[in-house]
């Protein structure tokens, strides 16, 4: 094993780092798969709460000794600087006090405060053990999707009606605990064939559930995934030319029987596809978030709990909007917190990250990294990819790899090698190594 390796062995991390990584994943499952469980309406608020209050406490201080200011590059120090500052003036500008406003803020996972507490994970350490248990988190997210999936399987299914309920258990159990499978299927090297398999199950079970809820963006940032995923495939098996043009074929049979299997049951099975695949849902939100938004708004942003004038749109079952805090297009919900001061700086960090990670890298782990961060900004349009999720956690994760030299310089045979280490090797006198 080379000497830069080594500084990504297990043994570099102190028992204490040991200890904070895995009290702040143990409390973000239990305060995610509550949240998640949350939608389908069925548990008590109370108890969910409670839930997540006991997440928050193994959380909250364990991030705290997790976070080290250490930026290897000055670029990205001096912007994240700025960037978290302005976050902080976001969360000043527009915060309640009321006890409902308190209540969304601490157990929101979509627009909660801890969504603009996320950044900081950047400042997590980052060596081969952090990567492993990431990992680790994603499975058993994944876990409990599946069996979420078969305790609630009949709402997930529902057809009869526009049925808001069922659609919004869809999307928040794919944003919060399926769809980080895609990033363990763009790392598919340094993982077993079993957990390759899994991954890949889970996804495309995330697409035939968005295509039955006709979950139109769902449905894209899943397929996404999985074409990407098999890009980096075909990079990393170094495919030759009749292998990619026979692959080209299956591809080309398979879209053949998918639209004839549309075809045959699009009046039973994806009869809300059907409905809803010519829609336009946001023009009439969109044009009223236009005319309520002033110069300084559209610089600046009106804080944490922003709102804009949209009266008549529906929000759920008997419910009709006057104000709303919700815009269902990410680049525009960031627009309406902080600004495009806000979205200026994050894309200032992001866009470098992708060229960085695709074509300055010698390993998959920084090119995964990279399409991670591109698949981010291509999502900001037809959802709100962010969020206290593991999805946008994975999205600062992947800018603190693509920003590393020493990450991006490392062969996969090497991090293959280092991810292969079982044994772990503990002295009192190590320092956690950060790059």
């Amino acid at each position: 094993m080379t000497d830069n390796s080594k500084t990504f062995l297990t043994d570099t991390l102190d028992e204490k780092t040991i200890i904070a990584l895995n009290l702040f994943w143990t409390g973000f499952i239990i305060y995610t798969v509550s949240y998640a469980i949350s939608s389908t309406e069925h548990i008590n608020d109370k108890v969910i709460n409670g839930f997540q209050i006991l997440g928050l406490l193994l959380l909250v201080p364990s991030s705290a000794l997790l976070i080290r200011f250490r930026i290897e590059s000055k670029y990205l120090r001096a912007l994240f600087i700025l960037y978290y500052c302005w976050l902080i003036s976001v969360m000043m500008r527009g915060f309640e006090f009321d006890y409902l406003s308190l209540k969304n803020m601490l157990f929101n996972n979509d627009f909660g405060i801890f969504l603009y507490f996320v950044p900081l994970i950047i400042l997590f350490p980052r060596n081969i053990l952090y990567f492993k248990k990431l990992f680790d988190v994603i499975v058993i997210l994944s876990l409990v999707f599946i069996i979420y999936d078969v305790l609630f399987l009949k709402e997930l299914l529902y057809r009869f009606g526009d049925n808001t309920t069922s659609q919004g258990i869809i999307e928040i159990f794919s944003r919060h605990l399926s769809l980080p499978c895609g990033f363990l299927l763009l790392t598919f090297i340094y993982n077993s064939k079993i957990r390759n398999l899994f991954a890949l199950f889970i996804i495309v079970l995330t697409f035939l559930l968005a295509v039955i809820r006709a979950r139109r963006g769902l449905i894209f940032m899943s397929f996404t995934m999985l074409t990407f995923s098999y890009f980096i495939y075909q990079y990393a098996n170094k495919t030759k030319v009749i292998n990619i043009v026979l692959s080209l074929f299956l591809v080309s049979f398979i879209s053949f029987m998918a639209v004839k299997l549309y075809t045959e049951n699009r009046n039973d099975t994806f009869s809300l596809i059907t409905e809803r695949i010519g829609q336009q849902t946001r023009t009439e939100v969109e044009q009223y978030f236009y005319k309520d938004m002033t110069t300084k708004d559209w610089i600046i942003g009106r804080g944490i709990n922003a709102k804009y004038f949209c009266p008549g749109v529906t929000i759920g079952i008997g419910e009709v909007s006057i104000y709303r805090r919700v815009i269902e297009t990410g680049y525009l919900q960031m627009i309406l917190n902080g600004g495009i001061i806000s979205l200026g700086l994050l894309l200032l960090m992001a866009i470098p990250a992708i060229f960085k990670g695709l074509f300055n890298s010698k390993n998959i782990l920084s090119k995964a990294a990279g399409i991670w961060i591109l698949l981010f900004l291509l999502y900001m349009y037809p959802a709100t990819p962010f969020g206290f999720s593991l999805n946008y956690i994975l999205v600062w994760i992947s800018i603190g790899i693509c920003y590393s030299s020493k990450l991006r310089g490392m062969s996969d045979d090497t991090i293959k090698e280092i991810f292969s280490v079982k044994k772990k090797i503990f002295r009192a006198n190590d320092q956690p190594e950060f790059l």
